[in-house]
């Protein structure tokens, strides 16, 4: 193997959304496509939805937990979204980068500012629903929150996609595989890119030339 095949390394994303945009079934849909990208699954301080599990969908802890893992320097980013708490690990994060693969953390833009800081190289997406009566009926028919809270959800999504323009890429759900055929070429695309082909194919490279 040569260096620079041995130095391989995966790349970060952000994917940020309001909530009802569908993000999280396109990034599970996303891992399932792509073997080479792994989600990082957050620590948060919010109750359990129906349907959810322990590791899985989040790490579920309290937020006396939470404080002291912030204090402690745990977390990669941290913010309160939704009267909760959502931390990402920092050293799952950088323990599978170094593996070579590609990870995403799914956060909102103030989560996506602080690892801009301490991580500029990261690749940013935003995914956007196609227009605000969608988002609402898509809010609806989970059946998960009460009609003050989807009305609260609808104001804060305003907010949140007003800063779609911090991101590098932007991807409309509008079309459920469209949106996941645009959001693939993304991850491929940058796989593709002259620098990563020199680290994943190194030995190739060499033979070649």
């Amino acid at each position: 193997m040569s260096s620079a095949t041995a130095a391989a390394r995966g790349v970060l994303y952000i994917v940020s959304a309001p909530s009802g945009a569908g993000k999280s079934s396109l990034v599970n849909a996303l891992i399932k496509r792509l073997s080479f990208v792994f989600l990082s699954i957050s620590h948060t301080t919010r109750p359990m939805r129906p349907g959810e599990t322990q590791g899985e969908h989040y790490h579920f802890v309290t937020s006396r937990v939470f404080e002291q893992m912030a204090e402690q320097g745990d977390f990669l980013e941290y913010a309160r979204v939704f009267d909760n708490h959502y931390g990402t690990s920092r050293s799952y994060v950088e323990r599978e980068l170094d593996k070579g693969h590609d990870v995403i953390l799914e956060i909102d833009w103030q989560g996506a500012r602080q690892v801009r800081a301490q991580m500029p190289e990261a690749q940013s997406i935003f995914i956007l629903p196609p227009s605000l009566e969608a988002l609402q009926e898509r809010l609806e028919k989970r059946a998960q929150d009460s009609a003050d809270v989807i009305a609260r959800r609808m104001r804060d999504a305003r907010s949140e996609m007003s800063h779609y323009d911090e991101y590098n890429y932007l991807v409309i759900n509008d079309d459920f595989y469209k949106a996941l055929d645009d959001l693939c070429s993304i991850f491929i695309a940058q796989r593709m890119r002259t620098p990563m082909q020199q680290r994943l194919r190194g030995d190739l490279l060499d033979g070649l030339v």
